[in-house]
């Protein structure tokens, strides 16, 4: 492998920074905007369907972190805490979706948070700068979602 390659095998293809990085964000805002017009019955599968998806997401992000641990691309970051971070979120976004909708919400959107957070301090060893720039800026859309939905949520109750 020359020298020139390998800075370009740390880069994220820009399929992933803009096509698919973006195109999650869609479920969020697709069914948040549900939560707000649909009619009744189609504003509670929305809630449901967001709730979901998020569980979902959150999981997938920690298996961001189990995968750096397993090629060992973190760093100074122990292996084993790697492990934990990228477990911890599915241990908290499955059992969130057993709780009533606005304490599910508040769960997800800790969990989105407190990850982004740990790849900011620690975690972000072994992740490429592009990957954490795109991340910072997911997860503000995220969390924007989530809090809307809270607010959705309080203005059901």
């Amino acid at each position: 492998m020359s020298t020139d390659s390998a800075p370009r095998a740390r880069q994220l293809p820009r399929v992933a920074m803009v096509g698919l990085g973006v195109a999650g964000l869609g479920p969020f805002l697709a069914t948040l905007t549900a939560a707000f017009l649909a009619p009744p019955p189609g504003q509670a599968l929305a809630i449901e369907t967001f709730l979901a998806y998020g569980a979902v997401i959150l999981s997938f992000l920690g298996g961001v972190h189990w995968g750096l641990a397993l090629v060992g691309a973190g760093g100074p970051e122990p292996a084993g805490r790697r492990l934990v971070v990228g477990v911890l979120p599915s241990l908290i976004a499955w059992p969130a979706l057993l709780l009533d909708p606005p304490a599910t919400t508040a769960t997800l959107l800790t969990g989105f948070v407190a990850l982004r957070l740990y790849e900011l301090g620690p975690g972000a060893a072994g992740l490429p700068r592009a990957y954490r720039r795109l991340r910072t800026r997911l997860t503000a859309v995220v969390a924007a979602c989530h809090l809307g939905l809270i607010a959705r949520l309080l203005l059901l109750a």
